[in-house]
């Protein structure tokens, strides 16, 4: 990949810098619009039924996409980055995990569950969180199949 300096932005009068950011502006609303209808589309998009499913394995049992919710509304799940042959997870993922436990409580208040999964096996999950003193739970996301 070819890489070039930065060059710094033409200095012109008033007149044309108006013009120039008329044209722009024009653009910008052009991009809003289209953003916005594709966002009235996106739901009328009809589901389909899959026959593979998503299972989470925690380290007290399984649990389905649906039971994930936990009878709550809204779920918020969290992908954890941390391989199977990985000996540290992601640095942020680490640092959100340090700072994601406050907000459990506030997401709860507003009937949205939280959880946090990862591809590593369990006993690797938990070796990491023990040993980096973490405190929110993490599930490992398998793939099953499901009969419809």
């Amino acid at each position: 990949m070819a890489t070039r300096a930065m060059e710094p932005p033409k200095v012109v009068a008033p007149a044309e810098w108006a013009a120039a950011r008329k044209e722009l502006l024009k653009k910008e609303k052009e991009f809003s619009r289209l953003r916005d209808e594709l966002s009235r589309q996106a739901p009328r998009i009809t589901l389909g039924k899959s026959r593979a499913g998503l299972c989470i394995r925690w380290p007290k049992g399984k649990e389905t996409l649906g039971d994930l919710f936990g009878g709550r509304s809204q779920l918020i799940v969290y992908h954890f980055m941390l391989g199977p042959d990985w000996k540290e997870g992601c640095p942020s993922c680490s640092f959100i995990s340090d700072h994601i436990d406050g907000s459990v409580v506030h997401l709860a208040a507003r009937d949205v569950r939280l959880a946090v999964v990862s591809r590593a096996p369990l006993a690797q999950i938990e070796a990491f969180k023990k040993t980096h003193g973490l405190a929110v739970p993490l599930g490992v996301v398998e793939r099953q199949r499901l009969q419809l």
